[in-house]
């Protein structure tokens, strides 16, 4: 080996990182690299450019779980070769699958306990909603053919709901009757619902904490007002809950309130193990009050430890990663832990909402009460008052301090009224909340010392999108 043979290898081996020659022009960033690149360059590189993202813990916005475990991340790196789908590849995987639906079950009061209960994981509570739209309209169109009856025009009710529902009908083919927010209503209600109920309706689909305000849709009052209409007209409309985070709330932390398969009309459930699951990102779950009540159609059987098992989800590879750590969470929180860890959150979200209400311009529309929504808290600028900047503004301002707290406007028919809202997550402490709030008030000193020439619209703002 030559002298620069052997300065080139020692350079390889004990460069520092920042010392090594790289492209003068930084790696590639539009065309595919023609040759490889030493790993530590690569993950140096890489590393740095996240360090430009948001700090996720100060991302008051998301409802999806910033912090885990160090068991979670354990398991996670254990997982990560695992494809959910491989039943009889990974068979104790899916095993741990079917035993988080049992529980869920279980959770939800469904009458089908045990090797009875019916649902599946799936990527996210969005993909588990699409399959409880799905077997919604299935059952209808099923109902519909023995009735001798069209089943071309079919419609879905529900309150003002974020995309993934509007997805859904657009994709499936199903007139969404929305019901709009109102001043003074921001929710469904029983009497709007009903106005919207026909002999075409597959279902009505309540949300267990609206991704805008924070707050539980009447799933029971809403029930209600369906026997009764089914009464008076003979028509039969079934009710699946968006438990997207209330699912994984209400039972710890409200546990009388009925929501759930204690009321027969509820038919499915969807909700998010990555929100307040606890879970890390990438896991949801669609759980049937019966077997009955998923229709055969949306099954297909899988072979698996010489027996067959129902493969339900839309997504064919995903990881198993995510279904591991959800059942690693049951097992090591219990109703327990989740009651312990949400009623702390509940308790941060009421704090801060006192808190903001104190510092003067805003008025609280959701202040974090556990039987009435989900641990957040939303705000608007009171009426009939002036202090010189927008939402927007203050939003602006506390992503100076690498807060993010969004501004944005509501749907129809409110499209004029603009709210901020927090989310209060597992790992948003107390300690954390007084940090927040100590922020607040400096923007609110600076935003006074410094009017705003021109307040920032909702399209200039964070781009905050549900």
């Amino acid at each position: 080996m030559s002298v620069n043979d052997k300065n080139m290898s020692k350079g390889n081996i004990y460069d520092d990182i920042y010392g090594c020659e790289g492209p003068d022009s930084g790696l590639p960033k539009n065309d595919f690299p023609a040759s490889e690149h030493d790993p530590r360059i690569v993950y140096a590189a890489v590393h740095d450019e996240l360090m430009l993202d948001g700090n996720a813990r100060q991302n008051l916005a998301t409802f999806c779980q910033t912090w885990e475990e160090p068991e979670v991340h354990k398991l996670m790196d254990e997982c990560i070769d695992k494809n959910m789908v491989d039943k009889d590849e990974y068979p104790q995987t899916a095993e741990i699958e079917a035993r988080c639906i049992r529980m869920l079950a279980d959770l939800w009061n469904s009458p089908a306990t045990g090797d009875r209960a019916v649902g599946t994981s799936t990527t996210g509570s969005s993909e588990a909603a699409m399959l409880g739209g799905m077997g919604m309209k299935r059952r209808w169109e099923a109902k519909r053919k023995a009735e001798g009856k069209p089943i071309d025009k079919p419609n879905m009710i529900t309150g003002p709901v974020q995309i993934c529902w509007h997805k859904f009908t657009r994709y499936w083919d199903v007139e969404h009757r929305e019901v709009p927010m109102e001043d003074g209503r921001l929710l469904m209600t029983p009497e709007e619902v009903l106005k919207r109920c026909d002999e075409n309706t597959i279902g009505v689909v309540p949300t267990l904490g609206v991704t805008f305000t924070g707050q539980f849709e009447p799933v029971k009052a809403v029930s209600e007002a369906l026997d009764k209409f089914q009464m008076e007209t003979g028509i039969d409309i079934p009710i699946h809950v968006d438990g997207a985070s209330g699912g994984f709330l209400a039972p710890f932390c409200a546990p009388e309130l009925e929501w759930d398969f204690r009321l027969p009309r509820v038919k499915s459930i969807n909700s998010s193990g990555h929100k307040f699951g606890l879970s890390p990102l990438g896991v949801g779950w669609a759980i049937w009050r019966e077997p009955e009540d998923l229709p055969d159609d949306l099954v297909f059987w899988v072979n698996y430890l010489g027996g067959n098992m129902r493969d339900i989800a839309l997504n064919f590879s995903r990881p198993g990663g995510q279904v591991v750590c959800q059942y690693y969470n049951f097992l090591r929180l219990g109703r327990e832990g989740y009651r312990k860890i949400h009623s702390a959150c509940y308790d941060t979200a009421r704090f801060l909402a006192a808190e903001v209400e104190k510092l003067g311009p805003f008025e609280i529309i959701h202040n974090g009460a556990a039987d009435g929504g989900i641990p957040a808290l939303c705000w608007k600028m009171k009426d009939g008052v002036d202090d010189g900047f927008s939402l927007f503004d203050f939003a602006d301002r506390l992503c100076a301090r690498g807060w993010q707290v969004p501004a944005y406007l509501l749907p129809a028919n409110c499209e004029n009224q603009a709210v901020q809202r927090i989310l209060v997550r597992h790992g948003v402490s107390r300690d954390l909340a007084i940090l927040l709030l100590k922020d607040m008030k400096g923007a609110l000193d600076y935003l006074e010392k410094h009017p705003v020439q021109k307040s920032l619209t909702s399209e200039e703002a964070s781009g905050f999108h549900h």
